[in-house]
């Protein structure tokens, strides 16, 4: 089974137990699920994930499968999340009408608590396999979604007048790549620790992509709204480091990363994944489209 197949097969699979298969369950609310979840992506978070779990050994696969499932949920729970009136109030994600625009805001704000709390039992249901490496994600999973330092805590620093920029990136995007990394050591029965400075700065160079692309690119070719920083004054590296900075310190972050990756069996085939990921996440720039510049 493929990388691929086996992260939307372990995504399908918990999703199911949540709309209560064979049982009496809200179907609007059981479909919200199905939707907020697919299709998903580029599964970006749950990939890191199974990839470091495999340069480890994966000598628990359901473990893994489960890590990432849960990984993913809690992800797809903050863009219904972020989509709300309350936050930024889109319309449209991952093309297609977000999920309050297509099932009710009420139903917006339960799709997205369910996945968090489905996340947490899709893990619980692991513990019989390996009781310590269960706890150890459950706890590195809620540590990377609250507060003080989780995705929770990134949008907390929207509300501010001063925002620490780089904390703000931390937790808001950071948070759910430096789960990857450590969940996929621990689904592996390795320590985590070592892997936080990958995780770290592959959410930063995530968060500098994602500004840039806020900038430069339209809706169309985001498939959700552009513009939102500027819109709603948030902090970002384009307005701080100007474009052509912004696209350095990702290639400086990019190049970090790939020097911080942990010795282990398959750290070739790590240092290859984050160069993928820098070619895909570093914007090709005309002058046309530098705005200010």
């Amino acid at each position: 089974m493929g990388l691929s197949t086996r992260i939307e097969t372990a995504v399908a699979e918990a999703v199911a137990v949540g709309q209560g298969a064979g049982r009496a369950t809200p179907p609007k609310l059981a479909e919200a699920l199905h939707y907020a979840t697919a299709p998903g992506g580029a599964r970006i978070r749950p990939t890191i994930l199974m990839s470091v779990a495999m340069a480890c050994g994966d000598d628990r696969p359901a473990v893994s499968n489960a890590a990432a499932a849960a990984l993913e949920m809690i992800h797809c729970a903050s863009l219904v999340h972020d989509d709300l009136p309350c936050f930024d109030d889109a319309d449209v994600r991952r093309g297609k009408p977000s999920v309050h625009r297509a099932y009710s805001e009420p139903l917006a704000v339960l799709a997205g608590d369910s996945l968090i709390v489905l996340a947490f039992e899709t893990l619980a249901r692991q513990s019989g396999q390996a009781p310590e490496r269960v706890a150890q994600l459950i706890m590195t999973l809620a540590q990377r979604t609250g507060m003080p330092g989780g995705i929770c805590a990134g949008q907390g620093w929207e509300s501010e007048s001063e925002v620490d920029l780089s904390a703000y990136h931390q937790a808001k995007t950071g948070a759910l790549f430096i789960a990857a990394t450590q969940m996929g050591a621990i689904a592996a029965g390795q320590e985590s620790e070592p892997w936080f400075e990958l995780g770290a700065r592959i959410g930063e160079a995530f968060q500098v992509a994602d500004d840039l692309r806020d900038a430069l690119y339209d809706e169309a070719t985001l498939g959700k709204p552009a513009g939102q920083d500027d819109l709603h004054g948030r902090p970002n590296a384009v307005t701080e480091f100007g474009v052509q900075g912004a696209i350095s310190r990702l290639k400086d972050i990019l190049g970090g990363a790939i020097a911080s990756i942990p010795s282990c069996r398959g750290e070739a085939q790590l240092a290859e994944m984050v160069r993928m990921y820098a070619e895909r996440l570093t914007p090709v720039v005309s002058p046309s489209r530098v705005p200010g510049e």
